[in-house]
């Protein structure tokens, strides 16, 4: 694949992510016809994708789903830098970033498809909110409480009722946000490129739903029942208050995230025993 406008997103509150960003451009300009480097969160960054062929992430986690999506619905490959503590879904060092981004160019890698959730929230009265549109994220979708008490939360699986969470939160997660919130509550983990979605409740209290591992197609809908107002997250980016009434409706997406991957996928298990050792020691040293 020829790469011929090459896009670069960092973190703004990260100084050294926007100096490796500079460097990395510096080096790969006289390579590509046309290059750009935006912070993650310049709200201009969405006008210069459709036309890029690669998009480049410095920082951690939070910047490579920005920039997924970002990517909705160009399906831009993505390759990240990690600069941050944990970076799952980063490829590369700052030490090595110049010289395999330059194999990158000379064809090196291979894609990773990445299956995305489209969630749509409907209020008590039947009508999509006007001032937010169907979400396509790439980890989860979390509906829980906002404020100190738990919330009782409806599931419904295909329009069968499944029955009434009380809970901290229930989460919708792909492969990809499997090996987050989802996994720190209790949830399976599942292979990168697995379509399938898992339904996970957080701090349930005397439920009978456990972590759910549910087909490609299924739709869920997660109906809210509270006193007081609950939150629905995505990513953890974008947040949306709601009140009794009010339900998510979450379905695999039509559009998948596209990864650049160097390694062979075996890598995946290799950097899950890392992330589970590097927990494991952060709880110890607590």
């Amino acid at each position: 694949m020829r790469y011929e406008t090459v896009g670069l997103f960092y973190h703004p509150r990260v100084a050294a992510a926007r100096v490796l960003a500079e460097e990395l451009g510096q080096r790969l300009v006289a390579r590509v016809r046309r290059l750009w480097c935006l912070s993650a969160w310049d709200p201009s960054g969405p006008a210069h994708v459709p036309d890029t062929d690669l998009l480049i992430c410095i920082g951690g986690d939070g910047t490579v789903l920005r920039a997924a999506r970002v990517a909705i619905p160009y399906e831009t490959p993505i390759i990240g830098v990690n600069m941050g503590r944990l970076g799952f879904l980063s490829e590369l060092r700052p030490d090595e970033a110049a010289r395999r981004l330059d194999e990158v160019l000379d064809g090196a890698g291979r894609l990773e498809h990445r299956t995305m959730l489209r969630a749509e929230v409907y209020l008590p009265d039947g009508r999509p909110p006007a001032d937010l549109p169907p979400q396509h994220t790439l980890n989860d979708v979390v509906v829980g409480r906002f404020g100190g008490r738990p919330v009782d939360i409806e599931v419904l699986l295909d329009g069968a009722r499944v029955e009434v969470v009380r809970a901290d939160s229930v989460l919708v997660c792909t492969a990809t946000g499997s090996t987050g919130y989802n996994l720190s509550a209790g949830g399976p983990v599942l292979c990168p490129e697995a379509e399938e979605m898992v339904l996970t409740p957080v701090a349930a209290h005397l439920s009978r739903v456990r972590p759910i591992v549910l087909p490609r197609d299924t739709r869920v809908e997660l109906r809210v029942h509270t006193e007081m107002r609950a939150i629905v997250s995505f990513d953890g980016q974008i947040d949306y208050l709601v009140s009794t009434g009010a339900s998510v409706c979450v379905r695999r997406s039509e559009y998948r995230a596209r990864f650049i991957r160097l390694g062979p996928p075996s890598d995946f298990f290799r950097n899950l025993t890392r992330l589970l050792d590097t927990g494991e020691r952060a709880g110890h040293r607590e």
